[in-house]
């Protein structure tokens, strides 16, 4: 999903993605803060964020590479 995309959804929308978001980066095994912030950017693919979790890659070094 793209930011433009994201901004033209409700808030209802918004809350319920975010959270899946969060939820899926949790199980991937990232941090509760770690899991927050990159929920929190949209633009962040999902899936190669929770590969590089699955791959064993630390939260500190995988927000480098993803933000």
């Amino acid at each position: 999903m793209t930011t433009a995309q994201f901004e033209t959804i409700g808030e209802t929308e918004v809350e319920a993605i975010l959270r899946w978001r969060f939820d899926v980066l949790v199980r991937a095994g990232y941090g509760i803060d770690s899991a927050l912030v990159l929920a929190s950017h949209v633009e962040i693919d999902l899936h190669e964020a929770s590969e590089l979790a699955r791959r064993g890659c630390p939260s500190e070094t995988a927000l480098k590479i993803l933000l």
